[in-house]
């Protein structure tokens, strides 16, 4: 198993396939190799599955030049992803569903917790990349202190790509949690100032979902990447009712998602100087 590797999830749909041109893409920028991971449900099925992933290392060598390793893990796809991936500290893990739907033939009602599990950040591909590199990065910040985090992938992601950031804040009249977005908006205005980068404050006026304003913006915004943060702690209410990343995750526009898990080293302040 190769550290550092990008991780892709590969089970031979047409999305695992998007998954992996994407992650072509990342590679040669990351300057790093590609790894893919079929889970089996028995041990019998990997000589079977290890023939039709050799068609796919050559298809790939002569696609993008890159020459995949295989991962075969007996198991459920629920604790092979985040055990691989964290084991080999993927660069990346790039995952391919069909939205909603998808999502949930995929992973069942616990994909957020599969994700929430990875220490690397993992993105949710729906559709083949575009030609041009991501040319917008959407940031929605809320009250959360953990929206600090998305500022390192943040500036990392805009200096690979030279996107744009666009920060988005919701209308919001309680006033403590106003305050904590907005302590969230100076640290962040201060970080991007500091770092010297591009980035646009759109703040939604109207009174409908946060999810919703965000989805609608990051469609209307060529080629984007849209970064969020997972909910720490998920508490059975959130698989219940659908926690907000989960519906930001599963969208209905095909939208390309990052995300982003709360880690204690970088809790404090001073990691993000």
């Amino acid at each position: 198993m190769t550290k550092e590797n990008i991780l892709v999830t590969w089970d031979f749909s047409q999305v695992a396939g998007y998954a992996l041109q994407h992650a072509a893409k990342y590679a040669k920028l990351l300057n790093t190799g590609i790894s893919l991971l079929h889970v089996i449900k028995k041990e019998k099925e990997e000589l079977e599955v290890n023939s039709k992933l050799q068609i796919v290392i050559s298809e790939t060598e002569e696609k993008y030049g890159i020459t995949p390793e295989v991962l075969i893990k007996e198991g459920t796809i629920f604790n092979a992803i985040t055990e691989v991936g964290n084991e080999m500290n993927a660069a990346l893990i790039l995952m391919g569903t069909h939205g909603m739907k998808g999502m949930q033939k995929f992973t069942g009602s616990w994909a957020l917790k599969v994700i929430a599990g990875c220490e690397s950040p993992v993105i949710v591909i729906q559709e083949p990349p575009k030609e041009e590199p991501v040319q917008h990065l959407i940031f929605p910040i809320d009250f959360r202190n953990e929206n600090k985090q998305k500022l390192v992938w943040a500036n990392y992601l805009h200096r690979l790509f030279g996107a744009k950031i666009h920060v988005l804040l919701p209308k919001e009249n309680d006033k403590l949690i106003l305050k904590k977005i907005n302590h969230n908006l100076l640290f962040a205005k201060s970080y991007f100032s500091d770092h010297g980068i591009d980035y646009e404050i759109t703040i939604f006026d109207d009174k409908g979902s946060f999810v919703d304003s965000t989805i609608d913006f990051a469609e209307k915004m060529e080629n984007s990447l849209v970064m969020i943060m997972t909910t720490k702690n998920i508490s059975f209410q959130d698989y219940v009712l659908g926690a907000d990343e989960q519906k930001i995750i599963s969208n209905d526009r095909g939208l390309s998602v990052m995300c982003i898990n709360p880690r204690q080293d970088l809790s404090r302040m001073q990691a993000f100087a």
